[in-house]
């Protein structure tokens, strides 16, 4: 309830993870809630209070993923999202981040599509046409050349 109220009061600032691997593809997640509905989106998070980025984009790859990554040290973009017809949860300001696995995704959280989960991952080739509205502005990154976080 507190936090739902604090999102009505303020934008959310949050990390996104745009993990693409050798092959082109993306590693999106599965969402299905009050707030989006039913779709595809990057992982990402809400930072908390007094959390650094860095942290944020480990503590997300490892609970939504089961995995590390690593990435650059600036934000491939940062956008400010929208969702004008919502009080809560409907303003964020949201940094994508290039990310490259280091270790395993967790089997166990792999997309099934007779018995989706929400967070659960897939590798798409290019956005899905149900990429969740809200990451439509994503689209162009999810579409191009892998972005390696290396070379930032």
């Amino acid at each position: 309830d507190i936090f739902l109220l604090v999102s009505s009061l303020t934008p959310m600032l949050n990390v996104d993870l745009l993990i693409q691997d050798a092959d082109g593809r993306t590693l999106l997640t599965w969402r299905h809630d009050a707030f989006y509905g039913p779709g595809w989106h990057i992982p990402g998070g809400i930072i908390r209070f007094k959390e650094t980025a860095a942290s944020r984009i480990a503590a997300v790859a490892a609970s939504e993923l089961g995995a590390k990554v690593r990435f650059g040290p600036e934000p491939l973009c940062i956008r400010e999202l929208f969702n004008t017809s919502r009080d809560v949860r409907g303003h964020f300001v949201s940094q994508l981040f290039a990310c490259t696995l280091v270790s395993p995704l967790d089997l166990k959280l792999r997309f099934d599509s007779h018995a989706p989960l929400n967070v659960a991952w897939l590798w798409h080739d290019k956005a899905p046409p149900n990429l969740i509205q809200a990451q439509e502005g994503f689209r162009q990154f999810i579409d191009a050349t892998p972005h390696d976080p290396a070379h930032q």
